[in-house]
């Protein structure tokens, strides 16, 4: 009986502490409602409207830094502007490595306004062709997009 009691009251708790509903208009990171950053063009039955959305146009999508020494960081600024009608907002950058460290703006980017990611690649203990993807989530459709670095790294003589 001790037992069913105790396994009732942990049910209890943890149905109370895995309920997740924003209707206390609960703050994301950046200080604003998390509902907020997300807009869902699509509703069942009808096509994808994307025309009023963020986009993010990015000057280059891929950069071949050429040769680099094993060791070496190789840094690179992948300039962007906001094409959309609504602001973009970046949510994360991640990369396909942990040799690359991506840095992204935190605030809203206007629409027509532009911006920069910048990634960060370590060589030490890379060697010949590198490809590195950066994988930006925003309130874009689609909600996400990527950038690469690319090149040689050489050993160290």
């Amino acid at each position: 009986m001790k037992n069913v009691f105790l396994f009732c009251l942990l049910a209890l708790f943890s149905w109370g502490a895995c309920k997740n509903d924003n209707s206390r208009g609960e703050q994301d990171i950046r200080g604003g409602n998390t509902a907020d950053l997300v807009r869902n063009p699509a509703t069942a039955g009808q096509s994808t409207d994307t025309t009023q959305l963020a986009r993010i146009t990015y000057d280059e999508s891929t950069f071949d830094f050429g040769e680099a020494v094993e060791g070496e960081v190789v840094v690179h600024k992948f300039k962007f502007t906001n094409t959309g009608k609504v602001p973009l907002t970046i949510l994360k950058a991640r990369s396909s490595c942990g040799c690359t460290i991506p840095e992204y703006p935190e605030e809203p980017v206007p629409p027509g306004a532009g911006g920069e990611i910048t990634a960060r690649f370590n060589t030490e203990g890379k060697h010949d062709l590198q490809k590195k993807l950066i994988y930006i989530t925003a309130n874009t459709y689609p909600g996400e997009s990527s950038v690469m670095l690319k090149g040689i790294v050489k050993a160290k003589e």
